[in-house]
């Protein structure tokens, strides 16, 4: 249980005790400042503890969100600081300071608690303050004010503010109009009910493999199911962040359920369509691994634009100046963002495709609006990148770098080399191009000298610090030179099963990517070299592929590709649990893709 300290007698009439407790804190009074330093001495090291003014005003949900959020090691409100055990140190010493210059006398006109958020403030200790808008929070110094205080907490709603507060402020034209308005009350219900958020993502991944399985009977009343199911499970999938936000049930484990979730879901559906596809006597199998290779890559560019430009100086531009003008439009803001194609608008098209047409249509229009919607972002951050005069920081660069994915081989490259040839993307894009003709050759051995350039290019793509304009473009384009060979080859193999198998493969490597994000985004650096020398990295892996297709019949390139799927997929899964589920783990809370 948490504890609350209260710095004196509690007003008459003050519900500030109840409130705490409904909170779950352990309330204590101290009679005066010294004695709450002694108060906070006494409780647990592994407790969450507040300090907090007993003339505090405000609403429950301000206290919610200033005393509770997991998130924070340090917060406050107007009247009230709050200290996880990380923070507990910092608190405690700032407390002592305070009662050293107060000389420990009880507080009449001044506030205990803000006193010691500004010498956290001082200290450099990184206090967090939620935003509150329209709720309350005041520590009122007379009955006048205490009085108007109380009147500003009566005209304003505390539970409509927390619903709305419980829906992310920017979303889709889908997910804003036709799911958020009753999603809401679903996560509500939820939260009454005692079920967390994880449960409820569980609940979305379970309703879209059974979407998947429904699609994969390959019938017409399989496929309306699947699409109902489909819309089901994204409901589902804002619910869970939804109740999050509600009722402040963030988790490290939580976040990263909801982040790799959302892609299992979609590929797996993917899947889902090309066994029921198969079943009528279709083969798509190329475009659901097509439509998996192309909607990474698009999560790959956005990943690493905002890495590299995040934390850059001097980092603005006209192309920026137009793009935040046209949001200050109505209109304009739902068309940008609906010609994206976002999560939300993706799933309900694949919906309603799947329902009334069938698997190949489906992949046909999601081919092409994937890919209008990957020229049009791309384009606009190409635009941005060359018209900022951005100076991009180290940590960028060494982002960027972990997302390139290179692996021993490319490594080696880079140390045997001398020469150092020119801009990275350049070298990058060169040996690129050198792989995709070699795979088009019709030259048996061709595709393996071509990936021999690539491993060599890719290791002098990052032989310098990835700190150019553009440079934010090479790990995107090495996840598409990957994820093509894959593909390429599989097709040309043209036996029945390579193509599944290459979508095993590239989904076991995709998540791969994904989990390094992620880690990034936490600052937790990128996946252990080991397991970057144990799966080979981008370009060892393209070179093993490429092998195997050479020196293989068809039916043992299949096979290969299967054994290669499930052996990255073991180490990579095992490796990631391991490290998400651990302490070290960052506290990444994903609010969300745009794409």
């Amino acid at each position: 249980m948490s504890t609350a300290i209260l710095t004196g007698q509690p007003v008459p009439g003050s519900s500030i005790e109840g409130d705490l407790r409904s909170l779950g804190f352990d309330v204590r009074i101290a009679s005066d400042a010294s004695d709450a330093e002694t108060l906070l001495a006494q409780v647990p090291a592994g407790r969450r503890v507040a300090v907090v003014d007993p003339r505090f005003v405000g609403h429950l949900h301000a206290l919610r969100l200033g005393l509770t959020d997991p998130r924070f090691d340090l917060a406050a409100i107007p009247g009230a600081v709050t200290a996880q055990p990380a923070g507990r140190h910092a608190l405690t010493r700032a407390m002592a300071r305070e009662n050293s210059v107060g000389g420990g006398t009880a507080l009449a006109v001044d506030s205990l608690a803000d006193r010691v958020v500004a010498a956290l403030d001082a200290d450099g200790a990184g206090v967090h303050r939620p935003e509150l808008g329209s709720l309350v929070a005041a520590v009122p110094a007379d009955p006048q004010a205490r009085n108007e205080a109380r009147q500003a907490v009566a005209d304003v709603d505390d539970e409509a503010v927390r619903l709305k507060s419980a829906v992310k402020a920017r979303d889709g034209f889908f997910t804003t109009f036709f799911i958020s308005p009753y999603s809401r009350y679903i996560a509500r219900w939820c939260a009454r009910r005692g079920l967390t958020p994880n449960q409820v993502t569980t609940a979305s991944l379970l309703t879209a493999l059974i979407a998947a399985g429904c699609a994969a009977t390959g019938t017409r009343i399989g496929f309306v199911a699947a699409g109902v199911l489909l819309i089901a499970s994204f409901v589902l999938d804002c619910t869970d962040g939804q109740l999050a936000r509600y009722s402040l049930q963030y988790s490290t484990l939580g976040a990263w359920l909801d982040a790799t979730f959302d892609r299992a879901k979609e590929y797996a559906y993917y899947a889902g369509l090309a066994l029921g596809a198969a079943r009528g006597g279709d083969d798509v199998w190329a475009l659901a691994l097509g439509a998996m290779v192309l909607q990474t890559c698009r999560h790959v560019v956005d990943f690493s634009f905002n890495e590299a430009n995040h934390d850059a100086t001097a980092n603005t531009s006209p192309t920026a100046a137009l793009s935040d003008k046209l949001d200050s439009v109505g209109w304009t803001v739902w068309v940008r963002r609906m010609i994206v194609l976002p999560i939300g608008e993706r799933w309900a098209m694949i919906a309603v495709l799947t329902a009334v047409t069938t698997p190949r249509i489906t992949f046909y229009v999601l081919l092409v609006g994937c890919a209008f919607a990957a020229t049009y972002t791309t384009a606009g951050r190409v635009l941005r990148s060359l018209t900022r005069k951005a100076r991009r920081t180290d940590r960028a660069a060494r982002a960027l770098a972990d997302l390139a994915d290179n692996g021993p081989l490319a490594s080696l490259v880079a140390r045997a080399t001398p020469v150092r040839l020119g801009n990275p993307l350049l070298v990058a894009a060169a040996g690129t191009v050198v792989l995709a003709v070699s795979l088009f050759s019709g030259v048996t051995w061709a595709p393996v000298a071509g990936a021999v350039v690539y491993t060599v290019t890719a290791g002098q793509a990052l032989c310098r610090p990835l700190k150019g304009a553009l440079d934010w473009l090479v790990p995107p384009l090495f996840r598409a030179a990957e994820y093509g060979t894959v593909l390429i080859l599989a097709a040309q193999a043209d036996v029945n099963g390579a193509l599944p198998a290459a979508f095993g493969l590239v989904a076991a490597v995709a998540y791969h990517h994904y989990d390094t994000v992620y880690r990034i985004r936490g600052d937790a650096g990128a996946p252990p070299a080991w397991l970057t020398r144990a799966i080979g990295g981008h370009e060892g892996r393209t070179l093993l592929v490429t092998v195997l297709a050479a020196v293989l019949t068809a039916s043992q390139f299949k096979v290969a590709l299967t054994v290669l799927a499930v052996a990255v997929a073991l180490v990579v899964l095992v490796e990631s649990i391991r490290f998400w589920v651990s302490s070290g783990a960052p506290a990444v809370h994903d609010e969300g893709e745009p794409a």
